[in-house]
């Protein structure tokens, strides 16, 4: 949880940015039961400043499974790696979709560790996943900046 208030004029930049997805696991928040938030990527507890670039828009389930979290292991390697920064490193270098687009795959070490620590490919994701793709909401690359 933020202990700091992010402007209203921030968080609608974020948003934006973010063209109504989570940067993590890139569900959109148009079809979620929960409203997304404002994470702070570098948490406030160990100096990450409210700001545009320590800022990402995450679905509740990325936000809380990340929490206060900087780092996870990846499970290929088993030592620990810091976690993927959307406002450092670019989406499409890290991940993949599966062929079915149901799943989320980690290309890097980051991006393993982030996929497991987040949860990426938990059920209720695949199911929301496989729906958004016969609607036609799927890849959303073309409507998210990397």
């Amino acid at each position: 949880m933020s202990e700091t208030r992010i402007p209203a004029a921030l968080r609608r930049a974020v948003v934006r940015r973010a063209a109504g997805r989570c940067e993590y696991c890139r569900s959109p928040e148009a079809v979620s039961a929960a409203p997304y938030c404002v994470d702070h990527i570098v948490p406030e507890r160990v100096g990450g400043k409210t700001e545009s670039k320590n800022l990402a828009f995450a679905c509740y389930g990325c936000n809380g499974h990340k929490g206060s979290a900087t780092t996870a292991t990846d499970p290929a390697m088993g030592n620990g790696v810091p976690l993927f920064n959307p406002r450092q490193q670019r989406w499409s270098e890290h991940f993949a979709w599966s062929s079915d687009w149901e799943e989320i795959l980690g290309l890097t070490p980051v991006s393993r560790a982030t996929v497991a620590a987040l949860a990426f490919n938990r059920a209720p994701f695949r199911n929301l996943r496989r729906l958004l793709r016969r609607a036609g909401e799927l890849p959303p690359e073309a409507n998210v900046q990397d």
